[in-house]
């Protein structure tokens, strides 16, 4: 592996309590409002009707919100993004639905006795503040620490991408390590002030090493579009319009 000339560090870093806190706080208020405007469309209805249906509707709400924000918005729900916080995965990539599941079935635990309670204990003794769902689901709820516009140096996913495969994708998210991650940030970031033949240079050497790992077999692709393509699929939430989200 190779490092830039300017040795950049791009941290992602646990988000503390009371930044948690808020969000949550958010999303519990957001959710509260959307179940009373529930209830006051149901109250029309026999009485019976109206509470099977409230508690079917309120339950698919609880739950699906979260699965919802963290799945196809790139884990950041309305009170994480008022918080500046995302929800990854361990190894900073985005969650899968499988982890979504997991993290909020354990809501229900993270929750005793009364709003998180169990929850704030094991983030408080846990390194990286991981309530007991994150532990489980192998998440981490990190403060957004990357400016947008340094963003912008990720550019958009070319619409055809040789990494957008089940099978590479697959294995981005096996191999591909939290400090690779930073450190294909930190190349794109500072790729642009770099000599353009030593920038040629490291882009293929690296391109070359992410090709060898990934086993991407795709001739025509060089080694700075494939370090681009792999650090914007990294950082979805900075890619360009997309479709599905």
């Amino acid at each position: 592996m190779v490092v830039t000339p300017e040795h950049v560090e791009i941290r992602l870093t646990p988000a503390g309590l009371g930044s948690r806190f808020l969000a949550a706080t958010a999303d519990f208020i957001l959710v509260a409002a959307a179940s009373w405007l529930l209830f006051r469309v149901l109250s029309s209805l026999p009485i019976g009707a109206a509470i099977a249906l409230f508690l079917t509707i309120k339950f698919i709400l609880t739950w699906g919100y979260h699965l919802y924000f963290e799945v196809r918005a790139n884990g950041r729900s309305p009170g994480k993004k008022l918080a500046g916080l995302r929800v990854v995965d361990d190894r900073g990539l985005p969650l899968t639905l499988q982890q979504s599941m997991v993290r909020n079935l354990f809501r229900a635990v993270d929750g005793i006795p009364i709003f998180y309670a169990v929850g704030a204990v094991v983030a408080l003794v846990d390194r990286h503040r991981r309530r007991l769902g994150d532990l489980v689901a192998q998440t981490v709820v990190i403060s957004e620490t990357i400016p947008s516009h340094k963003a912008s140096a990720l550019g958009v996913v070319r619409s055809f991408n040789s990494l957008r495969s089940p099978v590479v994708l697959q294995t981005i998210r096996n191999r591909i390590s939290l400090d690779e991650r930073e450190f294909l940030l930190a190349l794109c970031i500072r790729a642009d002030g770099l000599d353009p033949a030593a920038r040629y240079d490291l882009m293929e050497e690296v391109g070359s090493h992410y090709k060898k790992k990934l086993g991407v077999e795709d001739p025509f692709l060089s080694g700075e579009n494939l370090v681009r393509d792999l650090t914007s699929l990294l950082f979805s939430e900075y890619r360009g319009p997309r479709g599905g989200s």
